[in-house]
């Protein structure tokens, strides 16, 4: 298996990864994703060959008890200082090097692109289980050192306690586990968010819920901000709902030095990355999208539920500019709703007893003797 596949080329979670699989089905179904490319787990497992031969630190995760917090504690920082100790395998390294260098960047490839370097494991985005926030994600990084510098520290990040625990508790086994990285050209939203294809409060499946704030969706998934919130009907597209928070705080990504609109220039000590401040007094209380750019979102939310046949939890970005809002939109990420699912896959209700149950019961037991 390859080392690194592009996004637009990679497919199946157990090759590259829950998060980067999904991103390759949303660009194949014609759905704008930032490009990018995958380190896939045959980059991982070369790393882990080096580090964990026969893969005994693993096994002792998987002997850990799940009520045993200090025992996962003491695994996982063994495991997270041996990956992050250690460099990449020569070759793994060179393929990401080279891959990074393809992007290119404002400054041509010797500048290098400012990428995102986000966590893919093979257990992340299932309809099972929901990884979300469990791995790492680092923004704005740039140069080929600093790329594998965080691709490792996303290997590590499958070991953090959050995760192994998680994991304990669903009775994962260590050695079936992989992590692949996606490495994304960075985009510099005006506004990002989230968004369910079904109502995360009452699993409504007719109605789009959106969140979103000013700048990246990062500020949202941190806390640092209360996000606008809509609710639109799949049925008539009206926005049924709506209420704008004060959102006193934003994420922006300062490419080469300069905010993108609407936010004013501003200071960051590398000239690029993601500075964290004050959200602008004008923009604290006013909407972070227009009716126009809710809508558009809503529709490419049904198209994405429609394609994979089942209700999604996505993560959008809406670029700045005057073309149509949907050709601004683009997604950073579609994974399958799992809070309501796990709910429609037990029983609908259990009867409730009644006093001659019992006789019944009885007369069943004699006639499975006649």
């Amino acid at each position: 298996m390859s080392f690194v596949v592009t996004l637009a080329s990679a497919r199946g979670a157990g090759a590259v990864g829950g998060k980067a699989a999904s991103l390759g089905e949303l660009i194949r179904a014609g759905v704008a994703v930032p490009p990018g490319f995958a380190v896939t787990v045959a980059g991982f497992s070369a790393a882990m060959d080096a580090i964990d031969p026969g893969g005994t630190l693993r096994a002792e995760v998987s002997r850990l008890d799940a009520a045993d917090l200090a025992g996962i504690a003491a695994a996982g920082a063994r495991l997270r200082a041996a990956v992050g100790a250690a460099a990449p395998p020569t070759d793994v390294a060179a393929a990401i090097s080279e891959a990074y260098a393809a992007l290119g960047g404002a400054g041509g490839p010797a500048a290098g692109a400012d990428v995102a370097v986000r966590s893919s494991a093979t257990v992340e985005d299932s309809a099972d289980a929901s990884f979300a926030g469990l791995q790492d994600t680092y923004l704005g990084i740039r140069g080929a050192p600093a790329v594998l510098e965080h691709v490792v520290r996303c290997w590590a990040s499958l070991f953090n306690d959050e995760s192994l625990t998680y994991r304990r508790r669903l009775g994962l086994d260590e050695a079936g586990l992989s992590m692949a990285v996606v490495v994304q050209t960075m985009v510099a939203p005006r506004a990002a968010g989230v968004l369910f294809t079904r109502s995360p409060v009452s699993g409504d499946r007719s109605v789009v819920a959106i969140e979103g704030t000013w700048g990246l969706g990062s500020a949202l998934v941190a806390g640092d901000v209360t996000p606008d919130s809509w609710v639109i009907s799949k049925i008539t597209g009206e926005i049924t709902a709506r209420r704008v928070s004060a959102k006193l705080k934003t994420h922006r990504y300062i490419p080469n030095g300069f905010a993108a609109p609407p936010f004013p220039a501003a200071d960051s000590p590398s000239g690029a990355g993601v500075l964290i401040g004050d959200t602008p007094p004008e923009l604290r209380d006013a909407p972070c999208l227009t009716d126009d750019e809710i809508r558009a979102l809503a529709d490419t939310a049904r198209r994405v539920e429609a394609h994979y046949g089942t209700p999604q939890d996505i993560e959008w970005a809406v670029l700045d500019g005057e073309s149509a809002p949907e050709a601004r939109i683009v997604l950073l990420q579609s994974r399958p709703e799992t809070v309501w699912a796990a709910r429609e896959t037990g029983p609908a209700g259990a009867p409730k007893p009644r006093a001659a149950d019992h006789v019944l019961a009885l007369f069943g037991k004699q006639n499975r003797w006649t």
